[in-house]
């Protein structure tokens, strides 16, 4: 982990150890310098959120504004909501992706 980052609620977190290995969560709770809560909304509920080591969670640069925003509104978020929010960062991701690989295609294509 990046000792520079800092842990928000409403963080997208890709984890990296453990059971879940590879999914995608978002942070709900920041326990200490050391542990955060997770919850996807779907396995890891936000009534129950999973207490995780930030050295098994790679901390991604986007966050959830929804997230944030019923958090300090509420104390609290939905896990309707937390499902929805991930599911927009992926579909993102997925896009971000998409046009990344394009690019690289037809970069090569021009040098060929």
């Amino acid at each position: 982990m990046n000792e520079e980052k800092i842990p928000r609620p409403g963080q997208f977190v890709k984890i990296l150890r453990g059971r879940d290995q590879g999914k995608y969560a978002i942070i709900v709770g920041v326990l200490d310098s050391r542990y955060v809560l997770v919850a996807d909304g779907d396995k890891k509920k936000f009534d129950r959120p999973k207490k995780k080591n930030l050295i098994h969670l790679q901390l991604l640069d986007a966050y959830s504004s929804e997230v944030v925003d019923s958090l300090r509104e509420s104390g609290r978020v939905t896990n309707g909501k937390l499902r929805f929010a991930l599911d927009k960062f992926l579909k993102a991701q997925a896009q971000a992706t998409e046009a990344q690989r394009k690019e690289n295609e037809d970069g090569q294509r021009r040098c060929d």
